[in-house]
């Protein structure tokens, strides 16, 4: 009996000190997988901005993250924005709510250390706790303002979107008025050598200079790729055309319809369709922020 006692001690102990050990392991890992894809995230934000190793963004280029949650209260729905506020102390931020018709409701400040803002357990705990009792909060999605100087550049809009497997995770970049600027594919389970083929530049370049009135129409056509066309997309690697014919060959068919992938149309309809809603619903979307902003006299770094 002594020795069942016994053995069962020293594996309970063993277990304990192995479940110490893997959490201890998993805590780590976690942490330096959460850096790396921060990394990977500022990597591609720069480079569909036109910046690179070769030619670094200015110090003067400033990324603004601004949070959008659903908020809730009882069978009332409003939408909320996580915005820095401008001339205070870095940790100074407001949390403004809209309801669906884009009317201002409500302001509530909270200082949340910079850090934590990239923390989503931290940021909701902290909007939580400014909002108060009675009202749920539901996080929406991101979107990245970039300043030069002050000055509105550009927007970078992470979304994800259904495709023919799985959901397609992109980043897009649009400028001030809504064109694209660039497009990258994040993360996506498309069969190889067909839906998979949208990480290709001959496709996703062709969403590139796409203006605002043109995407909003925007449609997929089961043609050959011009072969003039796919070398103009494929410059970047090949470096077989010069920046100013790329412009112009791109330029030719900027109000085009997108090509589609062969074989694999319902994946290159399901990217179409997605960078089109996420462009839509976004300008749709700051053009409510900024006219309460505005209002309210809410000064922003944007």
């Amino acid at each position: 009996m002594k020795d069942i006692a016994t053995i069962v001690f020293r594996l309970t102990l063993t277990c304990l000190v192995a479940g110490l050990i893997m959490g201890g392991c998993f805590i780590v890992t976690n942490k330096a997988k959460q850096h790396n894809q921060q990394v990977n995230e500022q990597k591609v934000m720069l480079s569909l901005l036109g910046y690179s190793a070769a030619k670094p963004a200015p110090a003067s280029l400033a990324l603004h993250p601004v949070y959008r949650y659903l908020v809730s209260e009882k069978e009332v729905q409003a939408l909320g924005y996580l915005v820095p506020v401008a001339g205070g102390a870095p940790d100074a931020f407001a949390f403004v709510t809209l309801d669906l018709d884009g009317k201002f409701l409500h302001r509530f400040d909270l200082q949340l250390a910079p850090e934590k803002v990239e923390q989503a357990k931290e940021r909701q705990q902290a909007v939580q706790v400014a909002v108060g009792p009675g009202k749920s909060i539901k996080y929406a999605d991101q979107t990245i303002i970039v300043t030069d100087n002050g000055k509105r550049q550009a927007y970078l809009l992470p979304g994800e979107f259904q495709g023919f497997k799985t959901f397609v995770k992109v980043m897009l970049a649009i400028d001030p008025g809504f064109t694209v600027l660039g497009l990258e594919i994040m993360e996506h389970e498309e069969d190889p050598g067909l839906g998979g083929e949208i990480v290709q530049d001959y496709f996703k370049q062709q969403f590139r200079g796409k203006p605002y009135e043109a995407l909003k129409k925007l449609g997929v056509v089961k043609q050959p790729l011009p072969d003039e066309y796919r070398t103009a997309l494929e410059a970047g690697k090949s470096g077989s055309l010069g920046p100013e014919e790329v412009a112009r060959i791109q330029a030719q068919y900027q109000d085009h319809d997108i090509y589609a992938l062969t074989g694999a149309t319902i994946s290159s309809r399901a990217v179409t369709n997605g960078v089109k809603t996420i462009v839509k619903k976004f300008a749709y979307r700051i053009g409510f922020l900024d006219q309460v902003l505005a209002e309210q006299q809410i000064v922003v770094p944007f």
